[in-house]
């Protein structure tokens, strides 16, 4: 019999949504480099019908996959250490 344990770990929202901000932001700037120039007598809520759906589909399929696979150890830190 193995005598290894799980260690118990806790998500940390905090730490998640540090994460997820770092990577939101040159998300939304680039896209706003992008659509600004083709957009520019728009009105903003045509800008943002434009940019919101293509920013939630990269952070839904791409940056908090990619978030919590990179960074699982830091946002999932061991309880008690």
């Amino acid at each position: 019999m193995s005598s290894h344990r799980l260690a118990a770990t806790r998500f940390s929202r905090p730490r998640f949504a540090l994460l997820v901000l770092a990577g939101a932001y040159p998300l939304i700037t680039g896209i706003l480099y992008v659509v600004l120039p083709l957009t520019g007598d728009w009105p903003i809520w045509q800008r943002t019908l434009v940019v919101a759906p293509v920013m939630v589909t990269i952070m839904i399929w791409g940056l908090i996959p990619g978030v919590q696979k990179a960074f699982a150890r830091f946002i999932n830190p061991v309880i008690g250490k």
